[in-house]
């Protein structure tokens, strides 16, 4: 137990303050749908999902001088589309869903869920901050699972605090204990879904006993269909109309043009079983001729891959209503709070042990104090 506690306390002391930050963020960017209403026009605009409207906004915006790589159509909560742009991908905009730009940026700094996605997604460091973000969630598990050990021969002391009852290291510890295990349940959640997102070999691993890596990575595969050259005069009404027949029912989440000469147009959508907010059901066409020439149903997809379609909407708090983006801010709030006070105790005092009190000075051998006068 001693060894167990030694790495409990250093391994906190060391990256407590990133799970603070990787808490903190979370919890904020559950409630970007609300902050986007309250502060960009026509956030709160009601959600269209006809065919014409949806025609129409994509052939808009891909008639403009510069043309967006894909869009990402408006949700039930977001009455907006967001545009990614090629090349540089700090460039981004916001369009209403006539398809008129409300709001534009070439920099992630200029939008606040922006960079605190790019933060809490990437730590401001591209794929290396995915492989840092991974091991973190990887360590605050492992975290989880010594504290519940530590915190167990103490459980008849537990008391439930939101805060400590007093900022000296004893009742500090304390809460850490109590409050480490009544949110344990959630912050396993929050972390392994972080991680597997992260780390694609954890997430194979957790997903091996139901479906072989393998099949999973050739159902979610592309076509290996060539496409021709994209049409000036694409007609998006044909192939948002074939995508919708093709998938009655479901809703159309995003548009993707060609990454690259010979590729395919491509369609995301999202069945009313599928968790995930953009789906993962596709629909494939020739930007020449706006003919499909492929489909992927999200719901045949092998075990495995459905479970990783989950990771997301239950990290992110997509499903559940406000009830349980609620649980999940909790959930980041706390492990804001444990990572936060587990690095001040521990740099406060690195090994541990009770600091001693200083004693008074004696007298020496022999000599008597004086007498105070009468």
């Amino acid at each position: 137990m001693k060894i167990l506690r030694l790495l409990h306390r250093w391994s906190g002391g060391l990256i407590g303050l990133l799970l603070a930050v990787l808490g903190l963020t979370g919890a904020l960017l559950v409630h970007e749908d609300a902050f986007l209403r309250a502060t960009v026009p026509h956030a709160a605009d009601v959600q269209r999902q006809d065919t014409a409207t949806l025609a129409a906004a994509a052939t808009r915006i891909f008639a403009a001088q510069e043309r967006p790589r894909s869009i990402v159509l408006a949700t039930e909560r977001k009455g907006l589309h967001k545009l990614s742009y090629p090349g540089e991908t700090e460039k981004g905009a916001y369009a209403d869903q006539d398809g008129a730009i409300v709001q534009a940026w070439t920099s992630n700094w200029a939008r606040p869920e922006i960079w605190l996605f790019d933060l809490h997604h990437h730590l401001f460091a591209g794929d290396v901050g995915d492989i840092v973000g991974g091991i973190a969630g990887l360590a605050g598990l492992a975290f989880v699972v010594t504290g519940l050990i530590l915190w167990w021969p103490t459980r008849r002391m537990f008391h439930l605090r939101a805060w400590p009852r007093m900022m000296k290291r004893a009742a500090i510890v304390h809460h850490h204990r109590d409050l480490g295990v009544l949110v344990a349940p959630l912050l396993i959640l929050s972390l392994t879904t972080g991680a597997t997102m992260n780390l694609k070999w954890f997430s194979q691993a957790l997903r091996a006993p139901f479906t072989a890596p393998a099949a999973m990575d050739k159902a979610s595969a592309a076509p290996k269909i060539k496409g021709g050259k994209l049409a000036a005069d694409l007609d998006w009404g044909k192939v948002i109309g074939q995508a919708q027949s093709r998938f009655p029912g479901a809703e159309v989440r995003t548009i993707g043009l060609p990454a690259k000469t010979g590729g395919l147009v491509a369609i995301r959508l999202r069945q009313q079983a599928e968790w995930l907010p953009n789906g993962r059901t596709m629909a494939w066409f020739d930007p020449a001729t706006g003919r499909m020439v492929a489909s992927r149903d999200a719901q045949a997809m092998p075990l495995g891959s459905r479970i990783t379609n989950a990771d997301f909407p239950l990290h992110a708090a997509k499903v559940g209503g406000l009830a349980y983006r609620l649980v999940m801010t909790v959930s980041g709030l706390a492990l804001t709070l444990l990572g936060t006070l587990a690095v001040v105790t521990f740099w406060g005092n690195p090994s541990g042990l009770p600091k001693r009190r200083k004693k008074k000075a004696s007298a020496p051998a022999g000599k008597q104090p004086t007498p105070k006068p009468a």
